[in-house]
């Protein structure tokens, strides 16, 4: 028997023009969320990168050893890393977790704007998550090319495990939350109705306590979480390019 093994993603650093975005994955996700956009912006001449946070795209096993403070870090790597090849002026663009993420950019780092998508601002139970956790195991360890069998013991093996940090995950998502309305970058809010991962309900907590002057939120009415690889992804793009484009870029 033949066993093919998928390669799993890799972060991306596509450079194109002089504007930048940064794109951030989701809790349990890859660059894969975000590399199909990164891509489209590339070919209109923008400047992308997506990092992996700590223990993404990596066995289970490693994943439930970290946390949100080293993800976070590895967020501002990828800021610096932007800034450290020239690029001055930066977006920054999120789908879930890592639209949190781009959010608590938004007040700890200049950038030229911020589009969060499908991002939480409100957190299910400890539990709750893990299950997002197994569920992350069951494709990766599909993808190592494990049996049923094999599989099963191995999930068995992390379900009498716990991660610890999700308890800082929801933190996390409350603390953004608090801070809000220390935002001013232009911002644009995307939100799938049909999302049942998080409480869609979170797009307008985002639209309303953020202080930016200009934004703007749009809801897909055939999209559910991960939106950005989603029915009405063309439109996402699009609609994404038509904000960064409004954007006040000095190149």
């Amino acid at each position: 028997m033949i066993v093919l093994r998928i390669a799993q993603p890799k972060p991306f650093f596509f450079e194109r023009g002089k504007r930048a975005v940064l794109l951030l994955h989701g809790f349990t996700g890859t660059s894969a969320d975000v590399r199909i956009l990164g891509r489209f912006l590339e070919k209109k001449g923008y400047t992308t990168l997506a990092p992996h946070y700590k223990g993404h795209g990596v066995p289970p096993e490693e994943l439930i050893h970290t946390g949100p403070d080293e993800w976070w870090q590895d967020v501002l790597a990828g800021y610096e890393q932007l800034q450290e090849a020239g690029y001055d002026e930066i977006a920054v663009a999120g789908l879930s977790l890592g639209g949190v993420f781009s959010l608590k950019l938004g007040y700890n780092k200049p950038v030229k704007g911020i589009v969060t998508m499908c991002a939480p601002m409100t957190m299910k139970t400890t539990d709750l998550m893990y299950e997002g956790v197994l569920k992350y195991a069951r494709e990766y360890k599909k993808y190592e090319g494990k049996s049923a069998e094999e599989i099963e013991i191995d999930i068995e093996a992390l379900r009498s495990q716990t991660m610890p940090s999700l308890n800082d995950l929801r933190e996390l998502v409350y603390d953004v939350r608090e801070h809000a309305d220390h935002i001013y970058a232009p911002l644009f809010v995307v939100q799938g109705t049909l999302d049942e991962v998080i409480d869609p309900d979170s797009a307008n907590i985002i639209y309303e306590n953020v202080e930016s002057n200009k934004k703007q939120i749009e809801w897909y009415e055939q999209s559910g979480h991960v939106i950005t690889l989603g029915p009405e992804k063309v439109k996402l793009h699009e609609d994404v390019l038509r904000f960064l484009e409004s954007l006040d870029w000095n190149v």
